[in-house]
């Protein structure tokens, strides 16, 4: 479980072809602090299981399904990346609940510079846009954010510096994807709805 409060910029400084999948090197001495093999580490959202470490590196593998259905298959070398370790039990959720499971992807279709602040707008799939509402939450490549307006193929978010400095989306560009996960709590309550006209009868 993660709370989308990036921990650190990382970069992927070597991709190893598997054939049907493939290992990441990632630099990030600050999430490989204590690291263990087996635990996990959010990649731009992706929650992956470190293999290998060091003091400012790890590995993890990368199945097919992962690559096809998040934005990890168009990293590379020198590719920065966005970090984050589990929440620890009893630590507090400074974003939202974060699972590491990505919903679908996006694409970055606009960024409107303001003075103290950015509104990026990201394009959304059309099965995930009943879960996005305006003012709810939503993760961008394991970014916890808020959603300020929500259309019907698009949502927009507002990056405040400390944002766009430490993640990825200070250099995502228009044409860029990113990975985006829904807030889980949208589809349980989905899910309870759906099976409470079935109870009704029994």
């Amino acid at each position: 479980m993660f709370t989308g409060i990036v921990e650190e910029l990382g970069e992927i400084t070597a991709i190893e072809n598997l054939g049907d999948s493939c290992r990441f090197r990632v630099r990030g001495p600050v999430v490989t602090e204590g690291a263990k093999h087996g635990d996990s580490i959010a990649v731009n959202g992706v929650c992956l299981t470190v293999v290998e470490h060091d003091a400012d590196w790890f590995t993890a593998d990368v199945m097919a399904e992962t690559l096809d259905r998040s934005s990890l298959g168009a990293l590379a070398e020198g590719s920065r990346v966005n970090l984050e370790r589990p929440m620890a039990l009893g630590a507090r959720l400074g974003g939202h609940i974060v699972q590491g499971h990505v919903d679908g992807t996006g694409q970055v279709l606009e960024r409107k510079p303001s003075e103290n602040w950015e509104i990026i707008r990201i394009s959304l799939p059309a099965d995930l846009t009943r879960y996005v509402v305006e003012k709810g939450s939503i993760t961008v490549d394991g970014i916890s954010l808020t959603v300020v307006d929500a259309g019907p193929d698009y949502f927009t978010v507002s990056l405040i510096p400390t944002t766009l400095d430490l993640t990825t989306l200070g250099i995502k560009q228009p044409g860029d994807p990113v990975n985006l996960e829904v807030d889980v709590v949208a589809k349980y309550v989905e899910r309870l709805l759906a099976n409470s006209g079935q109870g009704a009868g029994q």
